[in-house]
């Protein structure tokens, strides 16, 4: 029994596949009027058809396959990147994974329908098979797009949060050949890459001869905090410019004495005017206080 039922499921999922494929342009036609199409592919009606085509295409190639609930079948190989931009779209709408998947469901009654209408007598056994075929089919069209969905999201918080990492470390163009990073906050592993890698592009744009670190934001030192600074510094020496180590407070110093962190040759200073102050004299430039306003009048 067990042999036949199975033989009857393959059965039934060539003939679904065998179907899509004839009415593979009917099929297209309703799709392109669900929301799922009808509100991504805005340009013309003709766009949406194409794209409910390749969507039929797909499905037809994994119900020949016979593995009708492979997530990963080859078939779904071909629409993946279409869904994913489908996918992303709505998300940019404001609908959560679960109302695209909504959506997907939608798209099974329209195909069911036109099934069934293949047959004489649709309550019929063989007729019942195919449905339970196509059910199974669109239900796992429905987990390809939700998986989509979450992986286009995940990328997309990755971008955000990658975005968010750059734009919370500028480089600072404070003279010629002098650049400054001001770091805010706590450094990490993540961080503390972007830090560098922007600092080393600043270094080469900019032929600058001295980059400043400046630390003031950060509200603790730590060894991982210290050994991420000497890794900055050790590259914008390779790069030929000498790094700079500003903004240490008293509590910050008292802490990097405690924890006998050595920051072995790199120049720190208390403040990031007297880094630059430094980083300017070491270049030749005069740095003079501003005569009093009374005395310029005399």
């Amino acid at each position: 029994m067990q042999v036949s039922h199975e033989a009857a499921g393959d059965s039934a999922a060539l003939r679904v596949s065998a179907f899509l494929d004839r009415r593979r342009e009917q099929v297209a036609q309703r799709w392109a009027d669900a929301a799922l199409f009808r509100t991504v592919f805005t340009v013309s009606r003709d766009e949406a058809v194409e794209a409910c085509k390749a969507v039929v295409d797909a499905l037809s190639a994994v119900a020949a396959s016979g593995r009708l609930e492979y997530i990963a079948a080859p078939g779904f190989g071909s629409v993946r990147e279409q869904l994913g931009r489908m996918a992303a779209s709505r998300g940019r709408s404001g609908f959560t994974p679960a109302q695209v998947a909504d959506e997907v469901s939608a798209l099974r009654p329209p195909v069911t329908e036109l099934l069934r209408g293949e047959f004489s007598d649709p309550a019929a056994e063989q007729a019942q098979d195919c449905v339970l075929a196509l059910t199974v089919l669109m239900g796992t069209l429905r987990t390809v797009v939700m998986e989509t969905t979450l992986n286009a999201g995940e990328e997309l918080m990755q971008r955000q949060h990658q975005q968010l990492l750059e734009s919370a470390t500028p480089v600072i163009k404070l003279w010629d050949g002098v650049v400054a990073v001001p770091l805010i906050g706590t450094l990490d592993s993540a961080r503390s890459q972007v830090v560098m890698e922007s600092l080393l592009d600043a270094v080469v744009a900019e032929r600058a001869r001295y980059a400043i670190l400046d630390i003031t934001g950060v509200p603790t030192v730590d060894t991982l905090v210290a050994q991420h600074l000497m890794k900055t510094v050790a590259a914008a020496r390779l790069m030929g410019a000498e790094c700079l180590v500003s903004g240490i407070r008293p509590a910050i110093a008292q802490t990097i004495v405690h924890l006998g962190i050595e920051l072995g040759s790199v120049r720190t200073h208390a403040a990031l005017a007297d880094a630059l102050a430094y980083a300017l004299g070491q270049q030749g430039a005069e740095i003079s206080a501003r005569a009093p306003a009374s005395s310029a009048m005399r």
